[in-house]
This record gives structure tokens, sequence and C-alpha cells, in this order.
């Protein structure tokens, strides 16, 4: 009769927490996997290009000089409120696309620690439309004066006020995707998400008005109203009746918006149950 040799017992070893740099990794891997990543990239950045260039052929017949040109055509409201629109969607679409297919769940069993998923999701968003951000505003520049060239109007990029509005019209992109993330985490659908966005960064500011003190500093808090003051009013009219916004609280207003909506995503994922 044999007896059988006891089996050294095996003691399961937890793995080790996940790295932010992998998280990091990982959410890159997860935008970069869509087919529609590039598309939408690629058209936003031309139409944003392509309608600085009409606004300064339309443009070219008059005007006399650089500064009649250049805070209104290099950065026409139509392409940047296209910007602000798609970068805002696509960061929301970042954190949604999650919740509705039922990912999250698979995230979060992996990484226990979601305020990190969270900040990696801000952080490779971020990354990604500070990249196109930069191509789209420093294209526009370009393209808008080699149109003026032709008639002798153009002006260098160490023109007063050039790197101010090239580094605000940049910065919008980034700065709106990352709002679009955090409300996309807060709210969970994509319908109401998009709505949300388009609502607080382009249709609220037109319920307000500088002629009021009160009005003013509402309209002066939100985004779109920070980058025009930033990229196209350069110079206000000091004879103006209405309240105008300063240059350093108007990049406040860049830097506040991001932080405090993705210091509520932190805080409402760890308070969740998914």
């Amino acid at each position: 009769m044999t007896t059988l040799a006891s089996l050294p017992r095996t003691v399961p070893v937890a793995a080790p927490p996940a790295r932010f740099r992998d998280l990091l990794a990982a959410e890159w891997i997860k935008i970069r996997s869509l087919r529609s990543t590039p598309w939408t990239v690629a058209l936003t950045v031309l139409f944003v290009i392509g309608s600085a260039a009409v606004a300064t052929l339309s443009d070219h017949a008059g005007g006399s000089g650089p500064a009649d040109f250049l805070p209104f055509d290099a950065y026409p409201p139509a392409g940047y409120w296209t910007l602000m629109l798609v970068a805002s969607s696509m960061g929301a679409l970042t954190a949604v696309s999650e919740y509705s297919s039922g990912l999250i769940r698979t995230t979060t069993a992996a990484v226990p620690a979601r305020g990190s998923v969270v900040l990696a999701k801000a952080a490779v968003t971020a990354a990604l439309w500070t990249a196109v951000g930069t191509v789209a505003s420093t294209g526009s520049f370009l393209v808008s004066q080699a149109i003026l060239n032709g008639r002798h109007a153009d002006v260098a990029i160490t023109h007063l006020g050039v790197l101010r509005a090239l580094a605000a019209s940049a910065l919008v992109a980034p700065v709106c995707s990352t709002v679009g993330l955090g409300l996309g985490v807060l709210i969970r659908h994509a319908a109401a998400t998009t709505l949300t966005s388009v609502f607080v960064l382009l249709m609220l500011p037109t319920m307000f008005s500088e002629s009021n003190r009160w009005s003013a500093d509402v309209k002066h808090a939100l985004v779109s109203a920070a980058w025009k003051r930033l990229a196209q009013n350069w110079e206000p009219d000091p004879g103006s009746l209405g309240y105008t916004a300063t240059v350093p609280g108007s990049w406040i207003v860049y830097a506040l918006w991001p932080l405090v909506t993705l210091a509520l995503a932190v805080f409402a994922v760890r308070r969740r149950d998914v």
C-alpha cells in the first residue's frame, strides 16, 4: 500500500497594483483603438484651419493693415466653437463609452483605484487634444498670414498679442476635452453629457452681456468668453461702457474649469458602486 506524498501548499500571490504609467498606456490604447478618433481629429483640424482661410479671404479686399485682420481672421469663432464642441464631445465619450458598454466594471475590477483611472483618462485626453489644438492654432495662423502676405498685411509671430492668441486657441481644446470628460464621468449618459457640454461651453455665454457687472462676471467665468478675450479682444476699447474681462482672470478660468470638473469626477467615482 503506497501513500501519496503531500504536495506543498501554494499561496496565491496578489498582483501588484497598477502603476500610473500602466494606466496611461491602457487609456492611450483605448483611444487609439477607436476608428473614429483619427478621422474626427483630422476633419476637425481641417475645418478649423479652413475656417481661418475663408475668414481671411472674405476680408482680403478690405482693411488696411494687420490690426484689421489677425484677431478675427486667424481665429474665427465658427472654427473654434466647433473645436470646443468636438473636443468636449470626444472627452465625454472617453468616459461614457465605458459606462454604456459595461467595460467600466472590468476596469474597476482590475484597478480598484478609480480616482487614478479618471486622472489617467484626463491626462491622455488632455495630451491628445493639446497636440490637436496646437496644430489647429498654428495652422490657422500660418494660413491666414500666407493669405495676408499678398497685400503686405501679414505679421510675425512675435507681433503683440499673437503668441497669447495662439496659446489660448491651442489650449482651449484640452480645456474643453477635460471638462467634457469630467461631465461624462458625472452624468454617464452620452446624449445628456453632450447637451450639457454644448450648453455650458457655447450657449450659456450668449445669455449674459457685459453691460451689467453681475452679468459680465458670470460671462467672464465661462470658457468660451475667456477664449474670446485672450484670442480676439487684444486691446479692448477703453471708452466701452461694458465690463471687460482681464487677461489673468481669463487664464484662471482656463485652469479652474478642468480642475473643478475633474475633482468632482474623482469624488463621484469614489462614492459609487461602479
